[in-house]
């Protein structure tokens, strides 16, 4: 994802506006979704505004009908009611306005959110390994906020305040001496290019600000998330130093952001401020001039004083949706980031029949430079199961990752009884396969949402039969909570070997055609992987399988083990004949019996 400070300092006015427009437009469907609420909300906000003009008309009114002689004698008391409802019915109808807008606001809120939601879920690992949690979510909570103002703002804000300016200005041009209306368009023409040029100025600071408040929280979880590593190296202090270092960035543009908008208030308040004075010494000249009544005195300053408040305010609402426009801006670059493995145009649903699996001539590297997989073919017959073993790195769990279809492979290809799995719908794909990982991630949730997750709509006694078949349930059941028990950010409160019974129990409940176990016993005891060993046994039985183990003892029943070495296939056979041959394979299984011993 681009960093969006970097994007803002190379942006010209012209591509920043661009991007702005474009950030609006993606809004626009949404808006639309409730076209009978945004017509009558407009309709509501015209109302309000066409009241609030007319409270100094009537004021003016009032004034002047108490300057007669006779006004002590008679108070012009429908004027003053009328005045009294005027007022009331221009905050009536802004607050009937907010309360029809509010289901369009929120909606499109809930929509954009889930959007991104759902669009990080199907972008590639290689995104989700390179990105930044902490800056993500902070990103889309920023985006959503930033929705709810711009729509409320730019529709209740600066339209009525740009059709109050108009109503005013034509009154005053109509009614009284053309340089009333004059002195109003030019105060304001001069007050918005201030603005608009202050205000582009100024979000440079904003983006840096946004960019480094980003990265202090990405910097921030990250170091909370990896707590016990931090204890461990009593890094403590290092990593508030680390952090430090990102909020005094933070601090600097942050303080240039304050001082910008201090010098941009100011020169508003003085543009503001002679506006008035000039519309008042002009006043009060055609007032002694005899050209105009006390009452048109009143009505100017009024008038003026209302025109002052939603000015002032439409250089912080202009400022405010620049503002929302590049926290928007910055979640919507999110739903850009294109997916690296799609769905073909014509893709199926998987028909799966026996689940027999091939590999063929397939070769595949993360990066250019570094080749994982080169020519690997291999097959697992419908039922039968395949172990892979070799050194770290030997690109053996690629393998797993490339069945899933997280990365698609550079050459050769993979079939499911027949079908190339690229032209498959990976929902269909990954529905029929199930995995144990090396490194079981749990959600911050009861051990029976963790187990459950497997095949969130299994019945209890489905769950329970799961956690039995993984030897898990009686550990569980001795717990003060039971399957209530919560596991804590990533399953911290469990063990390794715990935490791996959990995603036992999870795979055997999503009941797959094809089972993957990725080094699955490697956090177990010797005790305990003997145990889980016969179960995972019984739950691949009549499942084609693929283990992945670093330790041999674990797949001596499998039907054939591939020994891999450089994301090459250097030996391939049962236990015995692999034995018998003498090779690496030989070698690595008398090292591990030795250790052992």
């Amino acid at each position: 994802m681009r960093p969006s400070h970097s994007s803002a300092g190379l942006h010209s006015p012209t591509s920043a506006s661009r991007a702005d427009w474009r950030t609006i437009r993606m809004l626009l469907p949404y808006l639309l979704e409730f076209k009978g609420r945004v017509i009558l909300a407009m309709v509501l906000l015209v109302l309000a505004k066409l009241t609030s003009v007319a409270v100094p008309l009537v004021l003016k009114d009032i004034v002047d009908a108490m300057a007669q002689p006779k006004a002590m004698l008679v108070v012009p008391v429908m004027l003053v009611v009328g005045y009294g409802l005027l007022r009331l019915f221009s905050t009536l109808f802004g607050e009937l306005r907010d309360a029809v807008f509010a289901k369009v606001t929120q909606r499109a809120i809930r929509r954009v959110a889930i959007q991104v939601f759902a669009h990080l879920h199907n972008l590639s690992l290689r995104f989700h390994l390179e990105r930044q949690t902490g800056g993500v979510s902070r990103d889309i909570e920023r985006g959503t906020r930033g929705i709810s103002f711009l729509l409320t703002f730019l529709l209740f804000n600066i339209l009525p305040t740009l059709l109050e300016i108009g109503l005013v200005a034509a009154i005053l041009f109509v009614k009284y001496n053309p340089w009333f209306a004059i002195i109003t368009f030019v105060t304001l023409v001069v007050y918005i290019v201030f603005t608009l040029f202050i205000t582009e100025w100024r979000m440079v600071y904003r983006r840096t600000m946004n960019d480094m408040d980003s990265k202090a929280n990405t910097r921030a979880i990250d170091s909370l998330l990896n707590y016990e590593t931090v204890k461990y190296f009593g890094n403590e202090q290092y990593e508030v130093r680390r952090y430090d270092e990102q909020m005094s960035k933070w601090e600097v543009s942050a303080v240039q952001n304050q001082t910008s908008l201090a010098a941009l208030n100011a020169g508003q308040s003085t543009i503001i401020a002679v506006g008035i004075t000039l519309l008042m010494l002009l006043a009060a000249d055609e007032v002694v001039k005899g050209n105009m009544t006390l009452g048109d005195l009143v009505l100017v300053n009024v008038f003026m004083i209302q025109l002052y408040m939603p000015l002032h305010f439409l250089g912080f609402v202009y400022r405010e949706i620049k503002n929302a426009l590049a926290d928007m801006e910055r979640m919507f670059t999110l739903l850009n980031e294109n997916r690296e493995v799609e769905d073909a145009p014509d893709a199926r649903p998987l028909g799966l029949q026996a689940g027999r699996v091939e590999f063929r001539n397939v070769a595949f590297s993360y990066d250019p430079d570094r080749q994982i997989l080169s020519d690997v073919s291999f097959e697992i017959p419908p039922g039968d199961t395949v172990a892979v073993v070799g050194a770290s790195g030997a690109g053996k769990s690629t393998l797993s990752r490339l069945l899933f279809r997280f990365y698609d492979v550079a050459s050769g290809s993979i079939a499911i009884d027949g079908q190339d799995i690229r032209s498959v719908t990976q929902a269909s794909l990954r529905a029929c396969i199930g995995i144990v990982p090396q490194d079981t991630v749990l959600f911050n949730d009861s051990i029976y949402y963790n187990i459950a997750y497997g095949r969130p709509e299994a019945t209890r006694d489905e769950v329970l039969q799961a956690a039995q078949s993984a030897h898990i349930h009686a550990f569980i059941e001795s717990l003060p909570q039971g399957y209530n028990t919560v596991v804590g950010e990533r399953g911290l409160k469990l063990s390794g070997g715990e935490k791996q019974r959990v995603a036992i129990a999870r795979a055997i409940l999503k009941r797959p055609a094809i089972l993957i176990f990725d080094e699955a016993t490697s956090a177990l005891d010797s005790k305990s992987e003997k145990a889980i060993q016969d179960e995972l046994r019984n739950v691949a039985r009549d499942r084609t399988t693929l283990v992945i183990a670093h330790r041999l003892s674990t797949v001596v029943d499998a039907q054939q083990i591939l020994v891999m070495d450089k994301g090459r296939i250097i030996e391939r056979g049962s236990h015995r004949e692999l034995l018998m041959l003498q090779g690496v394979y030989a070698q690595m299984w008398a090292l591990q019996q030795q250790e052992e011993h």
